[in-house]
This record gives structure tokens, C-alpha cells and sequence, in this order.
């Protein structure tokens, strides 16, 4: 009996250590990689707490773009999908 509840645990504990992460390059516009670099991010937690303002307008703001060239997507997860933060890299003109 102790045996099968130390596996459970073992397993359980595995599972939720996990820190999966998803990137997925994005392309708009010509593809131009300008000068400029901005970021957004935010995290949700549970699904229904947080801040998730990640989005391209937000990050382009953020570096003064006007002439978006290339997104990059980014979603990491901590503590198995318990919190999850988004990334969202920008780059142009």
C-alpha cells in the first residue's frame, strides 16, 4: 500500500514539475527584421487570474514600431497548465 501511494506521488509530482514551452514564429508584412525589438507579456493563472496583455499592437507600442516585420509567439507553462505566461516578441521599423 505505501509503494502504490509513493508512485502516485512520484507520478503526480512529475507531471505538475513539467515546464512545457510553446514558441511559433509568426510572419507579417515583407518579413523586414528591422532595428527595433518590443515585447509584451502576461501571465494567467488557473485559467482565470491574471494579466494577459501580450498581444503584437501592445509589444510594437512598447519599442515605438509602426512597420511590424516579424512576430514571434511564445507560451510557457509552470507547475503543469496551473500558470501560464504569453510572450510576444515584435520586431520592425
Amino acid at each position: 500500500m505505501k509503494k502504490a501511494i509513493f508512485i502516485l506521488v512520484a507520478i503526480a509530482a512529475i507531471a505538475l514539475m513539467g515546464c512545457p514551452s510553446l514558441n511559433m514564429p509568426l510572419l507579417l508584412g515583407d518579413g523586414t527584421i528591422g532595428p527595433r525589438t518590443g515585447q509584451a507579456s502576461g501571465q494567467i493563472i488557473l485559467g482565470i487570474f491574471g494579466n494577459a496583455d501580450a498581444g503584437m499592437i501592445t509589444a510594437a507600442k512598447n519599442a515605438g514600431i509602426t512597420q511590424i516585420g516579424a512576430v514571434d509567439f511564445q507560451v510557457k507553462q509552470f507547475i503543469g497548465p496551473i500558470v501560464m505566461t504569453f510572450t510576444t516578441t515584435v520586431t520592425g521599423q
